[in-house]
């Protein structure tokens, strides 16, 4: 593998590889796929956005349905002091 510098700074190819594999490591098992070049390395990125959005997604509507458990839940109870303590921590 070439570890000349690139154009983008000071970081090498090498280097570069290493991070998009690190972060191709990331993505769930069924968005990984193995390829070469500038075709593979855009899709990853893309992958990755994806799925930082689905995760967005994820996390609001995990809060939505908190939210609406919660409403519904006497603020007293131990349920609503075990979600309490889960989200203190």
């Amino acid at each position: 593998m070439s570890s000349r510098r690139s154009s983008r700074g000071n970081i090498s190819e090498d280097e570069i590889n290493e991070l998009i594999s690190k972060l191709q490591s990331l993505l769930p098992a069924s968005s990984r796929r193995r390829g070469s070049g500038q075709a593979s390395t855009t899709k990853l990125l893309k992958e990755t956005c994806s799925y930082i959005k689905s995760l967005h997604r994820e996390v609001d509507d995990l809060s939505d349905r908190l939210s609406d458990l919660m409403s519904t839940m006497d603020h007293n109870s131990p349920g609503a002091e075990i979600i309490r303590s889960i989200l203190r921590s």
